[in-house]
């Protein structure tokens, strides 16, 4: 979790005005960058994921693989979970770990930024420690991507990036301080509701992690 000061910064933003109730989107996405260019081979990561399994590395329970390397900028390998599956995902044609929460969990959505980032910061760390990709897969925490999956509750429009839009800012300028990042949404009303974080230089996943502390 963030530092105690952050959450009571944010307590005050559970909901908007206009009608999207933010507490209610569960299936909060993020996807964080690897720093390019990249040299890994994504079959790789598929014994790596079996060991993950084997040795129970992550502390939720994960259950299966699926390669999805024959699809053109796909999901790529995926471990899947019960609460949420982990993937090197290569949508739009670009690498990153994705996370991908499955199940409804309570709370405003800031609870649910910080679980997905979380998350998908400690299992970017561990691939990068990984003899297989160690110096040849680094992340970038400042190039990333939130995604809800929710289209009913969040729907791809300016109303809901109107609505949302200083939640977000709210948690962003915590975890990179204020004014040191871009944010804009992306796509269209057809696609999943989707924003494009950026910092001017990289960011180290551990250099993050050291705000986030155990529940």
């Amino acid at each position: 979790m963030l530092r105690p000061a952050v959450r009571r910064r944010c307590e005050g933003l559970k909901k908007t005005e206009t009608g999207i109730r933010s507490e209610n989107i569960d299936h909060v996405n993020v996807k964080i960058f690897a720093q390019e260019p990249s040299s890994i081979d994504l079959k790789d990561a598929i014994p790596v994921f079996h060991r993950w399994i084997r040795d129970g590395l992550l502390d939720e329970l994960v259950i299966d693989i699926a390669d999805y390397r024959h699809v053109p900028a796909g999901p790529g390998v995926m471990l899947i979970g019960d609460e949420a599956n982990y993937s090197l995902d290569c949508a739009f044609e670009r690498l990153g770990l994705l996370y991908n929460q499955k199940r409804p969990s309570e709370g405003p959505l800031w609870d649910k930024l910080l679980k997905a980032f979380g998350s998908g910061l400690l299992a970017c760390s561990r691939l990068e420690d990984e003899a297989v990709f160690r110096g040849k897969l680094k992340f970038d925490v400042g190039q990333c991507e939130v995604i809800l999956n929710d289209r009913l509750l969040a729907p791809n429009t300016e109303q809901t990036w109107v609505a949302l839009r200083p939640q977000f800012e709210t948690f962003f300028n915590d975890l990179f301080g204020t004014k040191r990042y871009s944010m804009k949404r992306l796509g269209e009303p057809r696609e999943r509701f989707r924003i494009a974080l950026e910092t001017p230089a990289r960011i180290d996943v551990r250099s993050v992690l050291e705000v986030f502390e155990p529940a």
